[in-house]
Parts: structure tokens; C-alpha cells; sequence
């Protein structure tokens, strides 16, 4: 199936090679706590112990690796929504290059801050990321900078696949794959690896309710517009671009199904990896602990496998989460930025 796809295995497995030695191999542990509450094995991929904090680093790597000089040399550019801007800032800086990273007015201030560090150009347009990428095809087409998407792209998916085959290295009879699907590159790269060598393999996509574009445009048949709001899995916000060319079409054809999450699940998430695995990350992150520690992934027969994809976050949001406010947009406790 996946040969007729626009990332196949060959390209995935090329992409850990060339990005070797520029990413971490990030560990892979067992929950005892989720084990013992789904009765199988339950094995978390620490992904937000990355570099740069999220899976991002590997696509955007990828990507840039893949450049000419001389593309390098003109600089990149990208929408994001927070993480794929800081991961090619980075990933531009160690190649002698330059990132511009255009994100809207939704994207906490943290991430913001984080990518300037890195000593990117930033960007705030409009309140959404389809207004964010309008800016850079306008910096494309006036200033020659070269684009790097944050998902729809095959060397940034392939990028994020390598995450896959990582899993399969460590746990060889995982039966069902728990992946945050936003744009898709994660979930797209990750099942077109581990379908490629292990179809029976379920591979599940995790999303908020808060505008899931994935998940619409899935139902709709084709790529589709939703609205953004905010929430706690702000990483996952964004729509999948009504052009989408990679994402959408592997995600139709290899994702087993998708999980909407409200806010207090997506919060009972965080607070479980803070309080039982000792680990402190994004609601992006925490969608695949809260998809089961809300009971919404059915037919558990054999090990599970979870991305924890970022580590991101406001450290003021997570304490008031950890704290028991599940809504971080009170007037007692406004969203920052």
C-alpha cells in the first residue's frame, strides 16, 4: 500500500541515516501505571526529551540536510505553531543557515521566546496559522526564501517517520500505536513506518475537540478549513492546507482511527505524566495517556505504544494544571501571551 503513497519506507529509512547523529534516539520505558490500568504492556516514547523539545527536530533536519547550498544560503521560512519553528530554527543555525518562523497571535509566548533564542526572524500574523502561512508565501515569493512546512512536505514527514521505526526497534509486538495528529506529519510518517513493516499494527491519531482539522477533513472526504481556538494541546491547532499534497492522503489510508479529546481530558493527561511518570509535558503531548485514561481506546489486545511528543509548554500553565484548573482561559487566570 504504501508504495503508492507520497512517503514510502525506503525514503523514511533514508531519512534516519542522513538525520543520525544530528537528533537523539530518544528512550523508550515502560508505564507501570498504564500498564496495570489497561491490563497489557504500556511502553512511552519520550519524544519531548528531543533537543529542541518536540519530535520537530527530525522533519526539520531532514528537510534542511536535503537543501542545495545555495537554497541554504537564501534562508528558510515556515509556519508554525510553535514547535516545528523552534526545531528549524535549530536545525537552519547548525547548517550555516536562517530561519524565518511566521506564526499567529494563538501561539504562547514561551515558544515564541524559545525560537528568537535561537536566532530565527519571528513573525506574529494574524490569528491563525492559515493567515501565518499567506505571510510566508508572500516571503517566498519577494524575498526568495525557501519553505519548509511544518507537515505537508516528504522529507519532513519522512523525518518524523524515523520516529516509527525507533518504536519497532523497541518494542518489536507493539499491536497499537497512540500518535497526536495535527497537520499529520507525525501520524503520517509514523504509520507509513511501522505499517510498512508491521500492518497488523493499529495506528491511532489523538486530537482535541478544539478545531481537529485532521479529523474534519477526513470525514469530509478532502482537506477542509475549522476554525482555531485555543487549548491546552495548542501545538495541535492549525488547519492541514486545502492544497495538502502529503499528510492527508497517507493519514486517509493508513490511520486506524481518530480520537477527539476535550480539555479536561487532555488535562487529566498532563497531570498523570506529572504525577505518575514523573514527566512534565505539553497537552499535545499528553493526548495519548488521556485517550486512555479516558477509556476511549477500545479493543486493547496487545501492547500499546505512546508518543509523548513535547515538552513545550508555559510552566505557568502547567502548574495550574497540575494544580486541578483545567481551563487555562479563565479571567482569574488568562492564557499568557
Amino acid at each position: 500500500m504504501t508504495g503508492s503513497l507520497p512517503v514510502t519506507i525506503s525514503d523514511i529509512e533514508a531519512a534516519a541515516r542522513r538525520i543520525s547523529g544530528r537528533i537523539l534516539r530518544t528512550p523508550f520505558v515502560n508505564s507501570a501505571s498504564l500498564s496495570k490500568l489497561c491490563g497489557v504492556p504500556v511502553g512511552l516514547k519520550l519524544e519531548h526529551h528531543q533537543t529542541t523539545g518536540a519530535f520537530k527536530l527530525r522533519g526539520a533536519t531532514n528537510a534542511v540536510l536535503m537543501l542545495t547550498p545555495e537554497e541554504r544560503a537564501r534562508g528558510v521560512v515556515a509556519a508554525s505553531t510553535g514547535n516545528h519553528g523552534r526545531a528549524l530554527a535549530h536545525a537552519a543555525k547548525a547548517e550555516g543557515s536562517v530561519a524565518t518562523i511566521c506564526m499567529s497571535r494563538l501561539v504562547p509566548q514561551n515558544k515564541i521566546d524559545e525560537i528568537r533564542n535561537l536566532g530565527a526572524h519571528v513573525r506574529i500574523v494574524g490569528k491563525s496559522q492559515d493567515e501565518a502561512q499567506q505571510d510566508v508565501d508572500r516571503l517566498v515569493r519577494e524575498d526568495g526564501l525557501v519553505m519548509v512546512p511544518p507537515f505537508d512536505h516528504p522529507a519532513v514527514t519522512a523525518g518524523q517517520g524515523t520516529l516509527g521505526l525507533e518504536i519497532l526497534e523497541d518494542m518489536p509486538e507493539v499491536a497499537t500505536v497512540l500518535v497526536p495528529v495535527s497537520g499529520g506529519g507525525l501520524a503520517a510518517g509514523v504509520a507509513a513506518a511501522i505499517k510498512a513493516r508491521k500492518p497488523q499494527t493499529r495506528i491511532i491519531g489523538i486530537t482535541m475537540e478544539r478545531g481537529a482539522a485532521m479529523k474534519a477533513s477526513l470525514d469530509a472526504g478532502a482537506p477542509v478549513m475549522v476554525e482555531e481556538c485555543p487549548s491546552l494541546a495548542d501545538s495541535l491547532g492549525g488547519g492541514i492546507g486545502l492544497d495538502n499534497q502529503v499528510t492527508f492522503a497517507i493519514c486517509r489510508d493508513l490511520l486506524d482511527d481518530i480520537i477527539l479529546l476535550n480539555e479536561d481530558e487532555i488535562a487529566a493527561g498532563m497531570r498523570h505524566a506529572y504525577a505518575e511518570e514523573r514527566e512534565i509535558i505539553e497537552g499535545a503531548g499528553a493526548v495519548g495517556i488521556a485517550a486512555l485514561l479516558a477509556g476511549k481506546v477500545k479493543k486493547i489486545d496487545g501492547s500499546v505504544a505512546i508518543i509523548l511528543s513535547g515538552r513545550n509548554v508555559d510552566m505557568a500553565v502547567h502548574r495550574r494544571v497540575i494544580n486541578g484548573q483545567n481551563d487555562p482561559w479563565t479571567e482569574a487566570a488568562p492564557w499568557p501571551g
